[in-house]
């Protein structure tokens, strides 16, 4: 019964740590430094229209690429948000979704540091504006 209650106790530490630790890394990341987006990206043109159908298209690929790092919500909380160096924004704020699609199919898709490129993942011109749309839908 002594063993069952350190046990018991021993593991409550643990738990406890690991939460710690999770919030402190979380308190450590370091703000998103300014993307420097091409001339050739800033003057891309979305090919699709924002229509339901291209939204739903590229939520299913948010859904399968994005949404464990920036949330359901686009929040920048999925569940690996917080092991991450950098904190993701929010795709909601007024500063991100002021920047033109050609912006953000750079970031999206060329990534850079944590944030991958998808470009091989991605291959299909459509899916890629997509989820540009998507993105612009979380506002």
């Amino acid at each position: 019964m002594k063993n069952l209650s350190i046990l018991l106790k021993s593991l409550s530490l643990m738990v406890c740590l690991v939460a710690l630790s999770s919030f402190v890394s979380a308190q450590d990341q370091k703000p998103c430094a300014a993307w420097e987006i091409p001339a050739k990206y800033k003057a891309m043109k979305n090919t699709l229209k924002g229509d339901a159908a291209s939204v739903n298209v590229g939520k299913n690929l948010y859904a399968k690429h994005c949404k464990s790092c920036h949330g359901g919500a686009g929040l920048g909380d999925g569940p690996k948000a917080s092991s991450m160096k950098t904190k993701i924004g929010s795709f909601k704020d007024a500063k991100f979704q002021a920047q033109v699609d050609g912006a953000l199919y750079y970031q999206i898709f060329v990534g850079r540091d944590e944030m991958p490129n998808f470009e091989k993942k991605l291959a299909e011109e459509d899916d890629r504006w997509a989820l540009v749309n998507f993105v612009r839908s979380l506002k």
